[in-house]
């Protein structure tokens, strides 16, 4: 099972991420993004899909056009874990190359 994020832990992974805002209620991360088209905007998707399969790590989120908007949480710890906070860095690395 994957423990869930002390609340110092949990501290120095926000320091970390300064584009993602902490979602109480949820206990997790989340963040927006905005691509120049929905192609980019899928491409983007495919990526982050390929990354989260191989590490069986699967981000709650939605597109609307242009618009990826990504929940990051772990049900088996029941919240924010260190597997968000890597799926979150390999994300920002995605979102950086294609902008």
């Amino acid at each position: 099972m994957v423990a869930r994020l002390t609340g110092e832990e949990r501290a120095r992974a926000l320091a970390e991420l300064p584009r993602w805002t902490l979602d109480a209620e949820r206990d997790g991360i989340r963040r927006s993004f905005r691509f120049a088209d929905f192609g980019a905007a899928w491409a983007f998707m495919t990526r982050v899909a390929l990354a989260a399969e191989k590490a069986d790590h699967h981000p709650e989120w939605s597109n609307v056009y242009n618009r990826v908007d990504i929940l990051l949480t772990t049900h088996d710890a029941n919240g924010l874990s260190a597997r968000d906070v890597a799926l979150a860095k390999l994300i920002d690395a995605y979102a950086d190359a294609a902008a």
